[in-house]
């Protein structure tokens, strides 16, 4: 038969005691604001993400395999912030996502994209010779699917003759590079992490 609290040993109500002080602080601690609650989530799904080191050597293979992976795509934007350079990344989405655009909305988007990438002094303007940046001014006119594709080819040889070269010779990508495939943890985010602190930002999605 229970004798109450009063049976116990002094040194168990104390520890009572702590324990109750201790789930009503708990209780008590405010709700964390919706975005860092979302952070915090995305951060579990970023541990829990995998990738394939096979991917690596597809990616040292052609400059397409890499930039048409979505890991792959993340980490070379996230090399390409490093050096300050990632306009040239963007205008090439930019003009991907331009040919999924709507007939009836892809001459205000191709204004937009132009305005943004392609016209002198422009907020995040690519380097493109003088001859592709008028026919692309041009093709304005008519803004159909091909709009962007001369621009968007020169800008993919640039980085695939420049930037790619250096990627494949950077810390990111030789980290990457060196992974084997027993099932560790993301080597993208675990590793690119410590030196490009914009690479999750670069990298929705890790598979």
């Amino acid at each position: 038969m229970c004798k109450g609290l009063a049976a116990l040993p002094a040194t168990c109500l104390k520890s009572a005691k702590d324990i109750k002080h201790r789930i009503g602080f708990l209780l008590q601690r405010p709700e964390p604001p919706p975005e860092q609650k979302a952070l915090k989530e995305k951060e579990k799904v970023t541990e829990a993400k995998r990738t394939n080191p096979v991917e690596t050597e597809k990616w040292k293979a052609s400059f397409s395999s890499l930039i048409n992976n979505e890991v792959g795509r993340g980490a070379f934007m996230a090399f390409l912030k490093s050096e300050f350079s990632q306009e040239n990344m963007e205008f090439w989405l930019a003009c991907e996502d331009y040919k999924k655009t709507p007939t009836n909305k892809m001459d205000a988007k191709a204004r937009k994209i132009f305005k943004q990438y392609v016209e002198v002094d422009s907020p995040n303007e690519v380097n493109l010779d003088s001859a592709t940046r008028e026919e692309t001014r041009k093709n304005l006119e008519k803004s159909d699917v091909s709009c962007f594709d001369e621009a968007q080819n020169k800008i993919f040889i640039l980085m695939e003759k420049d930037s790619y070269r250096r990627f494949l010779k950077s810390k990111l990508f030789l980290d990457l590079a060196q992974l084997t495939p027993d099932g560790v943890t993301c080597g993208l985010e675990k590793r690119a992490k410590r030196h490009h602190a914009g690479f999750n930002q670069c990298l929705p999605h890790c598979t």
